[in-house]
C-alpha cells in the first residue's frame, strides 16, 4: 500500500498505527524468547580438555564451536552432536585465553592467544587425523610482539585478512595475514613489527579527572559487526573505550614514544569514575548485535549496559564536575538511568492499557507496604522496577515520582553493592519531576550517611525539615547527623595528636602485610557497614618488592577448598620516585610529559542506562558478560558461584539461574541462530544448554528446579563475597607485580586457573 496515498488521509495516525504494531510484536517477540529462555536447562556435557577452558567462540554458521584451555590446545565440537571433531595442540608454553575461527576461510583458519603472549595461527586443512584425535599442528604463522599475556583476540565479519590481538602489555596490535607469517622472536635485535594499532601503555585512568599515565593492561577488546571501523578495549581502570579505526594514526611500533590517540567515548557508570581503587577494572567488553550498545562486565562489580548513540540522550553523558553535582543539593542532574522525559506510548483508554495502569497502582502499594513492614524488600524492588521498566505505556510523573522514592528507601535497606548509588539516582530523578519532594530530599541525605558525605546529608536533611517542619524523622535525622559530623571532627583530631606522637617513637618501620592491604584502597560499600576505610593513594606509597612461592589446592584427593592459592611471600620497602616510574613503561616508551599533563582536559563519558546484579565476578580476570539472543533481548554472564545467571535486558530483571561448574562459571557464548548457550570455566569441560526443559525455575513464577532452589539467598551470598572481597585475595596491581615476570615458563600455571 503506498503510504502517502493512505485511505484514512491521516497520516500521523497511520504512523501511530505502525507504531503500535512495532510495539506489540516486539513485545511478543520478547514473551517469546523469554519463554524459550526460562526453559534452559543442561543439555550436552562435552569433555575432552585436561584443564581450564577459558575461551569458547562459535564459527559464523553455528555449526562449530571452537575452544582453548590450559592445556594449551584447541578444540572444534560439533554443534550437532557434541562430539570432539579436532583436538590440536598448539604449542603455547601456557594458558591459552582467546581463540576464535578466521572469518570466510571454510572453517579451515583459527588463531589463538595465550599467556605466553603469542598468538599462533592454523590451518586445519593440512592436518591428517582421526575424528576426536590430539594432533600437533605447526602453525601457519605466529606472532611474537607482544611482551605480556595475550586475553582477547577479535576478528572481523567477513574479512579474511585482519585480526586483533589484546594484550596486558597495553598494545592492541593488527595482524595483516597478507604481509607477513612471523614476528622477530622476543628479544631479537631485528626491526619489531609495524602493527601497534593502538599504544595505551600510557593510557590508564584512575579517575575521569586524571590524565592518562599508567599502563593500561588490556583484558578484552570487540569489534561492532555492524560498524565495523568501531574497536572497543577494556583493561585495568573502569574506563572502557570506543575507537573509530578509520581516525587511529597509522601502525607503528612500540619504539614510538607518543600519547594514547584520542577516543570517541569512555563509558563508565558515574559512580566508579572516581574511585581510585586499584583493584577496579574491566573483565570483559562486548557489542551488542545491532551495535548500538555495550556491555561492561568489572571485577568486584556487577555488569553494566551503556548506549553507543546517544542521540539526544544528554543526560547519559556527564562531566567531571557532573559527579560531584550528583551529590549537591544546588543541582539536580537526571543520571539517564530512567527515560525521564514523557514517553511517545501514552495510555489510550484502551482495556489493555488500562489494565497495566491498575496493575501498576496495586504493585506500588504492595511496595510501599514491603517498605513500611521492612521485610521482602528483594520483592518490594522488583516491583517498582515492573512499574518503571515494564511493558506497555508509560506511567504518569505522579506514580513515576512515588515509585521511585519507593524504590530509593527499599535500596537503602537492601544494601548490596551500589545500592546507595542507585537510591541516589532514585531520588535525583525524583526531584526532577518533584523539586519539593521531601522524601527525595530526606532519602537523599540517608543515602549520603551511608557514604559518610555527612555535611552533603546535612544540607539535605535541612531542606527536608523545611519543607515539612512536622516531620519527626526529618528533625531527628539533622540531629542525628550533626552529632556524627561533632564525633568525626573530634575523632579526626585525636588521630592527628596519635599520629604524631607515633611518628617520632615509628618513623622508618615497616608496615605490615595487614596495614598493605587494608590501604590498597576500597570504597565504602565495599564493607557491610558502609564505613568507609581510610586510604593512601599508591602512586605515593613505597615501592614494594615482592618474592612468591605458591601452590594450589583441590587436587584429586584433596580435602582442601578447591580454586585458592597458599604461598609465602617476602616484602621489600624503599622509596620511590612514583612520577619516573609512571612515566616510563615497557620498552622504552615514554608517558605523558608534566606539560602535557599540566594542559590535560578531561573528556566526557557516557553513564550507565542498567545494571545486572545477583552474579559475583572477583576470582578471574576473564569473566564474560554476553548478549543473547539475535536482536540481544538478555544478558548473561557467569559467576563465581559457579553458576549462569540471564537477565532481560531492558528491565535488568533477573529471569534464569543455571548451575553451571563446580568452581566458577567464565565463559558465556550464544549460538548465533538458535536458543543455546554454551558455557565453560574453571572445570575441563564445556556444557550446553538448550531450552528442553518443561519446569520453569523460580524466578520465572513456577516451581523451583534442583538448580534454582532459593535464587534470593544464591544472590545475597554473592553480593556478600562482592561486599568482602578485600579479605578474599590480594590486589589486583599487588599480583600483577609478580604475575607477569619470569613464570611464563609454566611454573605458574596452576595459579593462572585459579586466578586466571
Amino acid at each position: 500500500m503506498d503510504f502517502w496515498n493512505h485511505p484514512d488521509g491521516n497520516i500521523n495516525h497511520h504512523l501511530e498505527s505502525r507504531r503500535i504494531d512495532s510495539l506489540q510484536e516486539m513485545n511478543h517477540r520478547l514473551q517469546m524468547h523469554s519463554s524459550l529462555v526460562r526453559r534452559l536447562a543442561l543439555d550436552k556435557v562435552m569433555e575432552g580438555h585436561h584443564g581450564c577452558v577459558n575461551a569458547i567462540s562459535w564459527n559464523s554458521s553455528g555449526s562449530l564451536l571452537i575452544s582453548g584451555s590450559d592445556d594449551t590446545r584447541v578444540n572444534i565440537w560439533s554443534y550437532s552432536t557434541g562430539g570432539l571433531i579436532h583436538s590440536i595442540d598448539t604449542g603455547h608454553s601456557a594458558n591459552i585465553f582467546c581463540t576464535k575461527f578466521v572469518p570466510e576461510t571454510c572453517d579451515e583458519l583459527l588463531v589463538s592467544g595465550a599467556g605466553d603472549a603469542e598468538v599462533r595461527l592454523f590451518n586445519v586443512s593440512h592436518a591428517k587425523w582421526k575424528s576426536g584425535d590430539v594432533s600437533t599442528l605447526e602453525p601457519s604463522a605466529f606472532f611474537q610482539c607482544h611482551s605480556r599475556r595475550v586475553k582477547k583476540l577479535a576478528v572481523e565479519v567477513g574479512n579474511p585478512h585482519i585480526l586483533w590481538s589484546a594484550s596486558e602489555d597495553g598494545t592492541l596490535r593488527q595482524h595483516d595475514l597478507r604481509e607477513c607469517s612471523t614476528c622477530p622472536p622476543a628479544g631479537s635485535s631485528s626491526q619489531e613489527c609495524r602493527n601497534v594499532l593502538l599504544d595505551l601503555r600510557c593510557g590508564a585512568k584512575k579517575s575521569l579527572a586524571d590524565p592518562p599515565k599508567l599502563c593500561l593492561l588490556l583484558k578484552s577488546c570487540d569489534i561492532s559487526t555492524t560498524r565495523p571501523h568501531q574497536i572497543l578495549v577494556g583493561g585495568s581502570d573502569a574506563f572502557a573505550r570506543l575507537y573509530d579505526r578509520r581516525m587511529l594514526p597509522p601502525l607503528t611500533t612500540c619504539q614510538t614514544k607518543a600519547k594514547p590517540p584520542p577516543c570517541i567515548s569512555y563509558f563508565c557508570p558515574m559512580h566508579l569514575s572516581e574511585h581510585r581503587r586499584s583493584s577496579l577494572h574491566l573483565t570483559h567488553v562486548a557489542f551488542s548485535p545491532n551495535g548500538d550498545e555495550v556491555l561492561l562486565s568489572y571485577s568486584g562489580e556487577h555488569a553494566y549496559l551503556m548506549d553507543v548513540n546517544l542521540g539526544d540522550q544528554d543526560t547519559m553523558r556527564y562531566f567531571v564536575n557532573d559527579v560531584s553535582k550528583l551529590l549537591s543539593i544546588n543541582s539536580c542532574r537526571e543520571t539517564g538511568l530512567l527515560p525521564l522525559k514523557t514517553s511517545s506510548s501514552q495510555f489510550t483508554g484502551s482495556k489493555r492499557h488500562l489494565g497495566r495502569l491498575e496493575m501498576c497502582k496495586m504493585l506500588v502499594q504492595e511496595a510501599a507496604k514491603t517498605l513500611e513492614e521492612g521485610s521482602n524488600v528483594f520483592h518490594g524492588i522488583e516491583m517498582c522496577n515492573e512499574v518503571l521498566h515494564g511493558k506497555g505505556p508509560d506511567v504518569g510523573p505522579a506514580m513515576r515520582h512515588e515509585c521511585l522514592c519507593i524504590r530509593a528507601a527499599l535500596l537503602l535497606k537492601r544494601k548490596w553493592k551500589n545500592d546507595v548509588h542507585m537510591a541516589i539516582r532514585d531520588c535525583n530523578n525524583a526531584r526532577s519531576i518533584n523539586p519539593t519532594s521531601f522524601r527525595a530530599y530526606y532519602y537523599m541525605s540517608k543515602a549520603l550517611m551511608q557514604l559518610r558525605k555527612h555535611k552533603e546529608a546535612l544540607d539535605y536533611a535541612l531542606a527536608a525539615r523545611e519543607l515539612d517542619p512536622t516531620n519527626s524523622e526529618a528533625a531527628e535525622k539533622v540531629v542525628n547527623i550533626m552529632d556524627h559530623i561533632a564525633a568525626a571532627e573530634e575523632k579526626r583530631n585525636r588521630e592527628d595528636c596519635e599520629d604524631s606522637t607515633r611518628g617520632k617513637v615509628c618513623r622508618g618501620r615497616l608496615r605490615s602485610l595487614s596495614d598493605v592491604l587494608l590501604r590498597t584502597g576500597f570504597n565504602s560499600e565495599d564493607s557491610l557497614d558502609g564505613h568507609e576505610l581510610e586510604r593512601v593513594d599508591s602512586d605515593y606509597e613505597d615501592e614494594m618488592e615482592v618474592d612468591f612461592e605458591t601452590s594450589i589446592s583441590g587436587d584429586e584427593g584433596s580435602d582442601n577448598e578447591p580454586n585458592f592459592f597458599r604461598g609465602s611471600l617476602n616484602l621489600r620497602f624503599h622509596k620511590r620516585d612514583y612520577l619516573k616510574r609512571d612515566n616510563t613503561v615497557a620498552n622504552g616508551s615514554l608517558g605523558l610529559s608534566a606539560q602535557h599533563e599540566a594542559s590535560y582536559e578531561p573528556e566526557a563519558a557516557i553513564d550507565m542506562k542498567q545494571r545486572y546484579v545477583g552474579h559475583c565476578n572477583v576470582g578471574t580476570d576473564i569473566k564474560q558478560a554476553s548478549f543473547l539472543g539475535q536482536q540481544g533481548e538478555f544478558v548473561a554472564s557467569g559467576s563465581d558461584d559457579g553458576r549462569l545467571f540471564i537477565w532481560e535486558k531492558r528491565t535488568g530483571r533477573l529471569v534464569k539461574v543455571l548451575l553451571g561448574d563446580d568452581a566458577v562459571v567464565n565463559c558465556v557464548q550464544c549460538h548465533p541462530f538458535h536458543c543455546t548457550i554454551a558455557t565453560s570455566g574453571i572445570d575441563n569441560t564445556i556444557k550446553m544448554w538448550s531450552p528442553h526443559a518443561q519446569v520453569p525455575s523460580i524466578v520465572a513464577g513456577g516451581v523451583a528446579g534442583p538448580d534454582s532452589a532459593d535464587v534470593l539467598s544464591i544472590m545475597e551470598s554473592n553480593q556478600h563475597k562482592l561486599l568482602n572481597n578485600r579479605e578474599a585475595s590480594l590486589p589486583f596491581e599487588f599480583l600483577e607485580r609478580f604475575r607477569m615476570h619470569e613464570f611464563a615458563e609454566g611454573t605458574l600455571r596452576p595459579f593462572e586457573c585459579a586466578q586466571s
